[in-house]
């Protein structure tokens, strides 16, 4: 499987609402990071479709080697 093209060197806060669907840029090549704009078309990445239960601020990942793939666990710092 392909690797993700590293789209950012540090997590983007945002505020999520509850219930509303977000998509997820899962390639790395999105220019609206964190979000999708179609930039995978023609690749094996599809965006990640995510809800969240709260609404609050969430640290949302753009390198994308996190392992809660949308949100920020720190991987960003060896990258």
């Amino acid at each position: 499987m392909a690797k993700p093209k590293v789209g950012g060197t540090a997590p983007i806060r945002l505020e999520l609402e509850a219930g509303k669907k977000y998509f997820w840029c899962s390639c790395g090549e999105s220019t609206n990071q964190p979000w999708c704009d179609g930039a995978h078309k023609g690749s094996d990445f599809n965006p990640m479709i995510i809800t969240v239960e709260e609404t609050k601020m969430y640290s949302m990942c753009t390198c994308k080697q996190s392992e809660r793939p949308q949100f920020c666990d720190g991987s960003h710092k060896s990258v």
